[in-house]
């Protein structure tokens, strides 16, 4: 007489790891926002310009990931950018730290989840467009993602999206519009490219820079790209833009060092600030958010 067993039937790892992460949140924040922001090298005193009502450290959530960058402070912000609700992360997690990629953009999804349907993604990027310079900034009108692992690698997390997302437009057209006219607007300086991820941490070497150059990027960095791929999964509406904080390795003849990334991020804060703040609230005004 065979016999026939009830097995109880798991969820997916990733998906209960986030349900934990959100009721985490949940018990300790009453915000919903409409906006996501990660604030990348550059922005990290970002959070002067949010009227912050909560503020929840990746410490405080259970087992969330916590960034381990220098000069990252890793904490959860919810405020308003005059009255538009908004959620920012102020330090991002990286591949490089360590993390699987399901953490790395378990603070993506994290953000989703509480309510936000826009994601605004910011970094400090190396320039390979040799008409660049430190200190520009450079909207994401594209992305590769291609050297580092798809956050969506494994079981499909049905709940948050279909198996196999399309990718023809990642980076919102209304949105890269509201973007540009705001940067014509303030009269600050705007270039357009694609944005390559590598894995990090180390800087690419000449060679690697002269690929992605080939590649068809403009930009280069340890980050973004990722993020951009699970929310885009989630159908969350996605726009991003690169501080170009140093020109790559091979069109410089100094040696590159996160020192000197800081320092343009830092210099050309006020802008990026600006333009920021001004962008969600006519993202916003304009009902996408």
């Amino acid at each position: 007489m065979s016999q026939v067993c009830n097995h109880p039937v798991h969820e997916n790892p990733v998906y209960e790891k986030l349900k934990r992460c959100l009721h985490s949140v949940q018990e300790k924040v009453d915000f919903v926002p409409a906006i996501a922001l990660v604030l990348g090298s550059g922005l990290g005193n970002y959070g002067e310009q949010i009227r912050v009502v909560q503020t929840v450290d990746y410490h405080e959530i259970e087992g969330f990931p916590v960034s381990t960058v220098q000069g990252h402070k890793g904490r959860f912000l919810f405020g308003y950018i005059e009255d538009v609700p908004v959620v920012a992360m102020q330090g991002r997690v990286h591949y490089y730290e360590g993390y699987a990629m399901s953490d790395v953009v378990l603070p993506i999804r994290l953000m989703h989840a509480l309510g936000a349907r826009i994601l605004f993604l910011t970094n400090a990027a190396g320039g390979v467009n040799p008409e660049f310079a430190a200190g520009d900034f450079m909207l994401i009108r594209d992305q590769i993602a291609s050297f580092v692992p798809s956050p969506l690698i494994g079981p499909n997390l049905d709940e948050l999206g279909v198996r196999f997302p399309d990718m023809s437009q990642v980076y919102d057209k209304g949105l890269m519009g509201i973007i540009r006219k705001t940067a014509e607007k303030l009269c600050i300086p705007l270039q357009e490219g694609t944005y390559i991820q590598l894995t990090g941490p180390n800087f690419e070497t000449p060679a690697e820079v002269r690929m992605c150059r080939i590649l068809g990027a403009d930009a280069v960095g340890m980050s973004t790209a990722c993020e951009a791929i699970a929310a885009n999964h989630m159908g969350m509406k996605v726009c991003g833009i690169s501080c170009i904080s140093n020109l790559a390795c091979g069109l410089t003849e100094n040696p590159l060092s996160h020192q000197e990334v800081q320092e343009t991020a830092d210099r050309v804060a006020p802008l990026f600030e600006q333009l920021v703040t001004a962008a969600v609230v006519n993202m916003a005004r304009e009902g996408l958010s």
